[in-house]
């Protein structure tokens, strides 16, 4: 199935929404109700899924909470790919990229066998080592730009000697190299004065959004200063969905949370 732009797009006004769910399953953190499961974190992911699915177009799965157990770790990241609705794309937050054949390995996991839609990418070793990546032509490169941490004011925003901020000299440089059929970048709602400039440089790309939620960004101006003729983002909501503060149904409020969240992108994007 090719998950172009016009298919995000197709999607997006179908749910009337541009949520995607991220999975970041902190086995701390996770309900208690599946402390008994053989496979909590697998346990855990299904059921968000399955409370999310009606209005998520994306799920994002942070590799790292799984990298972190080891091979039990991997494992039950291959079978949570199994209950991500075929039709939501599927992004491997990995943040990966390195020379050539480093990354061709990378490119034959996430692409091949994990069979992931998209995966996260560091732009600082330059064009070539994406390359291996972009060769999967009905995959998704999602580039970091402008992220929503507080550190990303230490090299992201710095002035360059041709009078661009160092985002601005990666959206520009990868834009003029890779389709807005097979780039995303990454830009925090944590900067929404950010988002009109950033949408000057790459205004058919779709942006990834994290920093809503427990990141406190302003999800009206994302919305209204970062959207364009193609919907042109996938909003990430990860701890403000999968840990609901009250505790009186997991699963109610997981639905609850991700419907609010949807609501009021379709209020923001006037659909």
């Amino acid at each position: 199935m090719l998950k172009n732009r016009e298919y995000l797009l197709n999607e997006m006004l179908k749910k009337k929404s541009m949520l995607c769910v991220g999975i970041d399953p902190d086995l701390s953190r996770i309900s208690s109700q599946f402390n008994s499961s053989g496979f909590p974190i697998v346990d855990f992911a299904k059921c968000i899924i399955e409370q999310t699915c009606e209005y998520a177009i994306a799920y994002k799965l942070n590799i790292a909470f799984f990298e972190s157990l080891g091979p039990i770790g991997w494992e039950q990241l291959e079978q949570i790919k199994e209950f991500i609705p075929k039709e939501c794309l599927f992004i491997a937050d990995a943040k990966r990229a390195d020379i050539g054949n480093t990354s061709s390995m990378y490119a034959k996991y996430f692409f091949e066998r994990l069979d992931a839609d998209a995966i996260t990418l560091h732009p600082y070793m330059g064009l070539d080592s994406l390359s291996p990546f972009l060769e999967h032509k009905s995959k998704w490169s999602i580039i970091l730009a402008l992220t929503s941490n507080p550190g990303s004011a230490d090299f992201e925003k710095l002035m360059l000697e041709n009078g661009r901020l160092l985002y601005e000299e990666v959206l520009t440089h990868f834009s003029e190299n890779i389709s807005a059929d097979q780039a995303m970048f990454v830009v925090g709602a944590t900067h929404p004065d950010h988002f009109l400039r950033i949408r000057s440089i790459v205004p058919d790309h779709f942006l990834l959004v994290p920093g809503i939620g427990a990141q406190g960004g302003d999800l009206k101006a994302t919305i209204q200063l970062g959207k364009n003729d193609h919907g042109g983002l996938l909003i990430n909501v990860g701890r403000s969905i999968i840990y609901p503060e009250s505790k009186s149904s997991f699963e109610k409020d997981v639905q609850h949370a991700a419907k609010y969240f949807q609501s009021q992108m379709q209020e923001y994007w006037g659909i």
